[in-house]
């Protein structure tokens, strides 16, 4: 299972994803950000994660722009920020983000189902940012649409006011992260056909040095971020690893060669220590 990158997540839709996703959260925009989706695209990724909270659209598309990798190789995600969550602010959004990339995303993602400043407006704009996304799924504009950051009974609210479920839910998934909440929204999502895609498998450089990474490493012969890397693809999660130096961008996608056995897997899985890096789900402030 995973034996390359040009392995695929296969979507209720049918649509594939190829398994390892190049992340660009905080990755500035212009050509730091251009420079690196042209590295990791060279070193073999398809799949390039951006968001319009992220500001970089523009290096992304200009990379797109640039590479001798035919569009249609490539797997393109972004996101509606919660600012412009709603029907129609959504469908703005979108079209001022395919702008700025150049083209249309393949995947368009709610960046969170409710925050702080909307929590009077919950669950009807999330519903209403929904069905937008379902009218730009419906018209072809998009190959697959899902959501962010979404817990259980977020998707339920979905799955019961829908008429085209969540084919993603990408949350944040990591070694050391146990919080018994968000491994139900992974174990939920999977359940109900939903692929789940994790942020910050890399802990945000927070676990480098763990005693238990560090020996299951060793162990390997590699280093702790292919660790964390694999330990996401062995739980059948996607992983989106992001950096903005070369070698390490290559280094992240060179985690084929081996896989972790079971008692890898029970060893990191024990782990808890790191715990959540952003905010949880129903506490996000904007």
């Amino acid at each position: 299972m995973f034996t390359s990158l040009t392995d695929t997540f296969t979507l209720s839709n049918g649509v594939t994803i190829p398994c390892v996703g190049f992340g660009t959260y905080k990755t500035p925009d212009g050509d730091v950000c251009r420079e690196s989706v042209l590295t990791a695209l060279d070193a073999g990724y398809r799949h390039i994660d951006t968001a319009e909270f992220y500001f970089n659209e523009d290096g992304v598309g200009q990379a797109l722009k640039e590479t001798s990798v035919p569009r249609d190789e490539i797997f393109l995600t972004t996101k509606v920020w919660n600012t412009h969550q709603g029907y129609y602010a959504t469908l703005a959004a979108f079209d001022e983000s395919a702008k700025r990339l150049g083209t249309a995303p393949d995947l368009y993602l709610v960046h969170w189902p409710v925050t702080k400043d909307f929590k009077d407006d919950y669950p009807a704009r999330f519903i209403d940012t929904w069905r937008a996304m379902e009218r730009l799924y419906e018209e072809g504009r998009v190959r697959a649409i899902g959501v962010c950051n979404c817990l259980k009974t977020h998707l339920n609210v979905l799955f019961d006011a829908c008429k085209v479920p969540p084919m993603v839910n990408q949350i944040e998934y990591h070694f050391g992260f146990t919080d018994a909440d968000q491994l139900e929204a992974a174990a939920f999502s999977l359940e109900h056909g939903v692929v789940v895609e994790g942020w910050a498998p890399l802990c945000r450089g927070k676990a480098f040095g763990h005693p238990v990474l560090a020996a299951v490493a060793q162990k390997h012969g590699k280093t702790e971020a292919q660790v964390l890397v694999r330990f996401c693809l062995e739980h059948g999660i996607l992983p989106l690893p992001k950096s903005a130096t070369p070698s390490r961008i290559i280094e992240n996608a060179d985690v084929f060669s081996f896989s972790l056995d079971e008692e890898d897997i029970a060893a990191l899985s024990a782990v808890s220590s790191i715990g959540r890096l952003g905010p949880h789900p129903d506490e996000a402030r904007h």
